[in-house]
């Protein structure tokens, strides 16, 4: 699962993927790189909490690949923001991060000229929808032309009446990411990489001055964009950099002068996972504490697979307690006593925080 990171010049965008993966660039390198990425951990006091009991060799997270990607400048009348080379990389990403910025420094200005969070999400969200558009035109041109062709009459008729559908939502403005889709369109949107369907999480670059009032900053951005597969957080960019050069008490110290209960990027890592459909569940032992990451909705055979292929084609059963239930019980042994610890079948759906033990053949 990869999540692109997009936002306009001197929003913070560089910043925020520094941060999240604890790197440091040359600014006239990155000028040159049309991409940098990395493969970084996402937080989750959980698997923190089983590794303390179990005391394991090693600790290994779930991960997810983030994508700094360059090419959004502020578009000429009459074209788009988006260079071809930059629609290219964009469309292989799974989910978006757009970064906004809310933050005053008059040594970084504005491409606009001025502050405006919903004017900047806004024109992104614009070009997103004028992309899928021109892409939907150019699709549809083709589907015509094969409508001529006997063989692929059929389907192109049945392609034609869904694009045309999306087309309408389009053409009102509104972006495709919070349509109900069946199979045969999920599909097709996969196949299409289409921009505004693409999940997306706005994060806003928010000055220090703004942390007593963030929730009420989101509240009205949230008023404006909103949906089931959008999510908008807060960050201060100024705070995360401190922050990543700070020892863990270090850290706690400085957020409680700030008032902070945790790290915004802690808490957008746990938003982008959860925005791309994802969940953890664990395995745990004296040699490894994991967390394992699956799709929402996904059973404990298939669970099983991503562990091993073996797992998947020879599984027997899963053992499984939750994790809330195996840390009120504090072992095993007592969850067992109590009822919590289950075997359970192939079907099973396997619930976020789940810990499970696979039998197999």
């Amino acid at each position: 699962m990869q999540i692109g990171i997009v936002g306009l010049p001197y929003s913070g965008k560089t910043t925020f993927f520094q941060t999240l993966t604890e790197t440091h660039f040359d600014p006239n390198l990155l000028q040159k790189k049309d991409v940098n990425q990395a493969i970084i951990k996402v937080p989750d006091e959980r698997l923190d909490k089983l590794s303390e009991i179990f005391n394991p060799k090693r600790k290994v997270n779930a991960t997810i690949e983030i994508v700094d990607l360059v090419g959004v400048q502020k578009p000429e009348p009459g074209h788009s923001a988006f260079s071809t080379q930059f629609l290219a990389k964009v469309r292989t990403n799974d989910a978006l991060i757009h970064v906004v910025r809310g933050f005053q420094d008059d040594s970084l200005p504005h491409i606009e000229g001025s502050i405006d969070i919903i004017r900047d999400i806004k024109t992104f969200e614009e070009e997103l929808i004028f992309s899928d558009m021109a892409f939907a035109e150019s699709k549809l041109e083709k589907l015509e032309k094969d409508i001529q062709k006997q063989k692929t009459k059929d389907q192109a008729l049945k392609e034609i009446a869904i694009v045309n559908r999306w087309n309408e939502v389009l053409n009102e403005g509104k972006p495709l990411r919070d349509l109900e889709f069946d199979t045969e369109e999920l599909k097709m949107i996969k196949n299409y990489q289409l921009l505004s369907a693409k999940p997306l999480l706005i994060a806003l670059n928010l000055n220090e001055s703004d942390i007593p009032k963030k929730d009420e900053i989101v509240q009205r951005i949230n008023s404006h964009f909103h949906g089931k597969n959008i999510r908008i957080e807060p960050f201060f960019a100024k705070i995360e950099m401190e922050l990543a050069q700070l020892s863990d008490e270090e850290k706690n110290v400085f957020m409680e002068e700030y008032g902070l209960e945790e790290s915004a990027i802690s808490r957008l890592i746990r938003s982008a996972y959860d925005l791309l459909g994802l969940q953890s569940f664990f395995t745990v032992g004296e040699d490894e504490c994991r967390a394992w990451t699956i799709k929402k909705g996904m059973t404990a055979q298939e669970s099983a697979g991503v562990i091993h292929t073996d797992f998947f084609n020879k599984f027997i059963r899963a053992e499984v307690v939750h994790y809330k239930e195996f840390l009120e019980c504090g072992s095993f042994a007592k969850c067992k006593e109590k009822g919590y610890f289950r075997l359970e079948g192939k079907e099973y759906i396997v619930k976020d925080g789940d810990i499970m033990h696979i039998r197999h053949g």
